[in-house]
């Protein structure tokens, strides 16, 4: 699992290929999240108590197959950054940061004029899309054609 912050939601992300027979409640405190996954199916289990309340009817989930994204909305009293995910202090050895999400309390700010929006990331996790595979125009030219100059 990965996760970041902003002032008024949580990305959280559940990274496991081929999810199946999944089983989620999402509820004011805590996340019961129960699947299947990969092609030995394996079960995974995870009971996540929040640190501070979450909205469970704005909140959004997405299966994109091999992840899982929650984007969890906080409430009004518990808006603001959360120095951590879960209610107890102790280090849980499944939960990293999400450092391509991630945003500072400093950085919030520039981020709030950015809203994220899941359905747009995820259409355009489905490629380039144009039919072509996504190549780029061939100008015959390479930037790296060029002449160096002879090392002294």
């Amino acid at each position: 699992m990965a996760w970041a912050q902003r002032k008024d939601k949580i990305y959280l992300t559940v990274q496991l290929g081929d999810i199946r027979n999944q089983k989620i409640e999402v509820t004011e405190t805590s996340l019961h999240f129960r699947a299947t996954a990969g092609k030995d199916s394996t079960e995974y289990e995870v009971l996540l108590e929040f640190n501070k309340e979450i909205d469970p009817q704005t909140s959004k989930q997405q299966n994109s197959g091999r992840e899982f994204f929650f984007v969890l909305m906080k409430k009004e009293g518990s808006q603001g950054f959360w120095p951590r995910l879960s209610k107890d202090s102790v280090k849980l050895h499944f939960l990293k940061t999400d450092f391509d999400k991630w945003r500072d309390e400093d950085d919030s700010d520039a981020e709030d004029q950015e809203d994220f929006n899941l359905d747009e990331m995820m259409q355009s996790m489905g490629g380039l899309g144009g039919g072509d595979g996504g190549a780029l125009p061939d100008d015959g030219e390479d930037s790296d054609d060029e002449d160096l100059p002879d090392l002294q």
